[in-house]
């Protein structure tokens, strides 16, 4: 397209974003879904756009949003409703990325013939759920913000567990064998050095974020510094989306740490966090990052064969299937029956599985362009299931056939220990 096209496509596209989060407002129709889509229509179907076109930036600005993404929602947990929340969210993450590798496993060895090697990466690929989906749909249910804790927790640690699980069955076919103990050291590594990583910096930071405001134009440092640390870590090999996680969550949260007598030796005379400016200030960047992030998504969809967009389908109806027995599993009783009917459908697959799908066609792996193109037709499904599903879910009486699994869970919403939990204290566009 001509340079004067494209400028006039992104005002579009803003003034667009802020009409479908009016429409998710009223509908909950997620603006994800429809920004999605126009993704879509100006790559796959109408060839406007090509991911090819956005050559190296396409992927850095992808990972930029997801870093700025998970920082902005570790900003807005309390670390009250998160101590609550982390053994359901590890029981929920493990039991529902085991099912769903299981199940899509065997099922994508019975519909595509590849060997069950290669359907089991297909399963680690999409066992994860994306938090670019779950972040903005989840602002705007009617849950408890425990769930809310509980679904965004999962969606990062599940991104990991993804990625480093799919990596080690990559690097299996490369030298012969599966190393499973291998597999569990690198995925306890990569959640816990990262997180000791992102809480110191976010100490460090906070220690120096009074200075910094007094340079000129310094609004963005906080976001800049993000970036240096999940650059670091990346680099010496562990998940830089943890720490950026954990910095937003210990940053956001630094009062509570002026409450334990160690560490108040160790701190500033004060609690030094962002201001309302500096909040406001990125949930502007948020907004933008994660309009121009979706319709690039949409671009880079292939639907090259009907065949593997029916096997994507199948395979979607199977993981949503199994998220119910997941949700069962690693809920607790407390959880308020409707909450649980909601979580049991939140199985959205995003940017992570994409990336991950494309290594095996570039690394020659057999099979590997329809893992890539069956993977690509279940991140697009997955986000209309759930989508669709949580309107439904919210607004009909699907809601009592979801809520059935989970009758003899809480019948009524029980108080969580703090107000303000996950995603609900700073507002956002």
């Amino acid at each position: 397209m001509h340079v004067a096209t494209n400028i006039f496509v992104v005002g579009l596209l803003i003034f667009v974003a802020h009409a479908f989060t009016g429409i998710f407002s009223r509908t909950r129709v997620p603006d994800v879904l429809l920004l999605t889509i126009i993704g879509i229509l100006l790559g796959p179907v109408f060839h406007l756009a090509k991911q090819e076109n956005f050559g190296a930036i396409g992927p850095v600005f992808a990972t930029i949003t997801l870093v700025i993404l998970l920082f902005e929602a570790g900003l807005t947990l309390d670390l009250d409703v998160l101590r609550g929340a982390i053994k359901a969210t590890l029981a929920l993450t493990i039991t529902n990325f085991a099912l769903t590798m299981a199940a899509v496993g065997v099922a994508a060895h019975f519909l595509t013939g590849m060997s069950f090697p290669l359907t089991f990466m297909l399963g680690a690929i999409i066992g994860s759920t994306s938090p670019a989906v779950i972040l903005p749909l989840t602002k705007r249910l009617s849950m408890q913000q425990s769930s809310k804790t509980i679904l965004f927790l999962e969606s990062a640690v599940s991104d990991v567990l993804s990625i480093v699980i799919a990596i080690g069955f990559m690097d299996s076919f490369r030298i012969g064998k599966v190393n499973i103990g291998l597999l569990f050291g690198q995925t306890i590594a990569t959640i816990i050095l990262p997180g000791f990583a992102g809480a110191l910096g976010a100490f460090a930071w906070s220690a120096l974020l009074r200075r910094v405001r007094g340079l000129e134009n310094s609004m963005f440092t906080t976001p800049a510094f993000v970036f240096v640390l999940f650059g670091i870590i990346e680099m010496v090999g562990f998940s830089g989306y943890v720490a950026a996680v954990v910095f937003g969550a210990v940053l956001g949260n630094m009062e509570s740490f002026y409450r334990v007598s160690w560490l108040q030796r160790l701190l500033p005379p004060e609690p030094i966090t962002l201001n309302e400016t500096e909040r406001v200030f990125l949930a502007e960047v948020v907004f933008l990052l994660k309009t121009f992030f979706f319709v690039y998504v949409g671009v880079s969809m292939r639907f090259t064969d009907v065949r593997f967009v029916l096997i994507g389908l199948a395979l979607t109806a199977i993981i949503f299937l199994v998220r119910i027995p997941a949700a069962w599993i690693g809920l607790e009783r407390s959880t308020p029956t409707r909450d649980a009917a909601l979580i049991s459908i939140m199985s959205p697959k995003g940017l992570a599985a994409v990336v991950l799908a494309s290594i095996p066609r570039e690394q020659r792996l057999p099979d590997g362009e329809m893992l890539r193109d069956v993977t690509y037709s279940v991140v697009f499904l997955s986000i209309v299931f759930t989508s669709v599903l949580s309107f439904l879910v919210e607004r009909t009486a699907l809601v009592k056939l979801y809520s059935f699994p989970f009758r003899n869970f809480a019948r009524t919403p029980v108080a969580d220990s703090a107000s303000d939990g996950v995603i609900e204290k700073s507002p956002t566009p």
